[in-house]
């Protein structure tokens, strides 16, 4: 790998592209050295934004103004063909261009142009969508999210060792512990297939992580573990329902502090542990699902996000590479 860490951008994915994109790549730029940006999309809209938005490293232009949209179905998406922005900024990380992509675009689309371009990790049956969830310690990485509605004991064993590596790669000095989502604690809880993944998580030694048996939705953010496995449907169920809940608890708070003067005044009065509240909730910092499983990182940013949470999807490509994950990936699967 070169000194410098080179990031594909499909800058006409999301809402408000390109000028979201562009914006975040410049908020990245200011806090992020040795990196180069290959920007693919529309050249004169990404250069009337780039007039406004100053870009502090490297970047080249890939000029296309063919754009998958986000109604497309996948199978439209990819018969759209390679002239999209999101395929050749795929197609550059498959020719080794750069180092990792990201889009905040169609999610399906983005699955299925990347499984058409880039192989998957040997032994690896099926990718996982990984995502940051915050904890009471610091982070969880949660998968999968939604790639596999159904998943054999493989599947989980293979997302375990994966979510692993994409822990340490992001938090080298942190110890990983893993859990499987389940309904219950105890050794019996759950179907058969969860229950014979516990029995050889339990048997399987290894220096990349701790397993710590189940653990369940109410404990998810207690902090107690960081890599928590599951099943795409439950994954995606957890984390809709989670960011829900973050959304109700903080609509609700701003409505009762702004209710009346008491209330403005008692905001007024913790207005910094109010901010730091607001900050734990606040999706943009968490910002960047990785699709696992192939030999080159995929990253996808939530397509309605801002600059902020664009910017903090950058800095996960940013670390994913520096963290060496697709070799720590390669070094412990089974």
């Amino acid at each position: 790998m070169s000194d410098k860490i080179k990031i594909a951008v499909d800058a006409m994915g999301g809402d408000n592209a390109p000028e979201k994109v562009i914006m975040g790549v410049s908020h990245h730029s200011n806090n992020s050295q040795d990196i180069i940006y290959n920007i693919f999309g529309d050249e004169d809209l990404i250069k009337n934004y780039l007039n406004k938005y100053k870009i502090n490293n490297s970047y080249n232009i890939f000029h296309t103004k063919e754009k998958i949209a986000g109604e497309d179905s996948a199978l439209a998406a990819a018969k759209k063909g390679k002239n999209t922005s999101m395929w050749m900024a795929i197609e550059s990380v498959k020719l080794k261009n750069s180092d990792v992509v990201i889009s905040a675009g169609n999610t399906g689309a983005l699955f299925v142009i990347a499984k058409l371009n880039l192989e998957m990790i040997d032994n690896i049956d099926k990718p996982a969508l990984s995502a940051l969830w915050p904890n009471k310690n610091g982070m969880n990485v949660v998968l999968d999210l939604g790639a596999n509605i159904e998943c054999n004991e493989k599947n989980l064993i293979d997302f375990s060792l994966m979510g692993a590596a994409l822990h340490k790669s992001l938090y080298p000095n942190e110890d990983s512990k893993v859990a499987l989502l389940n309904i219950g604690s105890e050794e019996l809880k759950g179907n058969n297939t969860i229950k014979n993944v516990y029995k050889t998580l339990s048997n399987n030694k290894n220096n990349l992580y701790e397993f710590s048996g189940y653990v369940e939705g109410n404990h998810i953010m207690d902090g107690n573990v960081n890599v928590i496995i599951t099943d795409g449907f439950t994954g995606n169920v957890a984390l809709k329902t989670a960011e829900g809940t973050a959304n109700f608890i903080t609509s609700e708070l701003k409505k009762a502090l702004s209710k009346n003067l008491l209330g403005k005044f008692s905001s007024l009065m913790n207005i910094k542990n109010l901010t730091e509240f607001k900050n734990k909730l606040d999706p943009r910092l968490y910002n960047g699902a990785i699709l696992l499983g192939l030999k080159t990182p995929v990253i996808k940013s939530h397509g309605g996000t801002d600059y902020i949470g664009f910017s903090n999807s950058l800095k996960v490509c940013e670390k994913v590479i520096k963290g060496n994950l697709i070799t720590k990936i390669k070094e412990n699967i089974l």
